[in-house]
């Protein structure tokens, strides 16, 4: 399936696709198409790009998951077991001719929806990851119009927690989480939108 946005919108394009609302499971990930911007489904051969993002430790020192120093066959390993499950949405941002920067995520974790994100270095600065997770998650809110959309930002990460603030994502606590790039415990915020919270993203 695929949609046309306009950033930012408030009229809400038709989706077409199959749905699977009474279950645990979502469809396809869609393409979505922004002004700048095409979210799309991964492919195997998004793992060089992927590498290339990952290894900067700047990147990956925001992220829960990613260990450092990443290897190609870790991305391989990621597209090949869990990019493109039946839980989970994990869309590649692709720019201007197509090239991969970041991925955009909404995943089924403990019977709760999350929301991740990152973005490679280049790409930074530009409210990109703004209009790559409005137009995420406005997507998700069609297919789940009732779910809560969870999040998390480390506690010195600024610019992601203002990427929520104007989604409309609220602070809901604070955790200790073990962050394996870094090595070491860090604070996470924790976060949470609903729909009738959710607002445009602006740049």
């Amino acid at each position: 399936m695929t949609l046309d946005l306009d950033m930012p919108a408030r009229h809400r394009p038709e989706m077409s696709g199959s749905m699977s609302r009474t279950t645990g499971n979502l469809p396809p990930c869609p393409v979505i198409r922004t002004p700048r911007l095409t979210l799309r489904p991964h492919v195997l051969s998004d793992a060089e790009a992927i590498t290339a993002s990952l290894c900067d430790f700047d990147v990956a020192r925001m992220l829960l998951r990613v260990p450092q120093p990443y290897h190609p066959g870790d991305a391989r390993d990621w597209l090949e077991t869990e990019a493109n499950g039946d839980t989970a949405w994990n869309a590649a941002i692709t720019g201007k001719g197509g090239a991969h920067i970041g991925v955009v995520s909404i995943e089924r974790q403990q019977n709760a929806w999350h929301l991740g994100y990152w973005l490679n270095r280049q790409a930074w600065g530009r409210g990109i990851m703004s209009e790559a997770a409005w137009a995420l998650i406005d997507a998700f809110f069609r297919e789940r119009p009732d779910s809560t959309v969870r999040s998390g930002v480390f506690a010195d990460n600024t610019a992601s927690l203002k990427v929520q603030a104007k989604l409309g994502f609220t602070i809901s606590g604070i955790s200790d989480v073990y962050v394996p790039a870094r090595g070491a415990t860090v604070n996470r915020i924790e976060t949470h939108l609903t729909r009738d919270a959710f607002t445009p993203a602006r740049s």
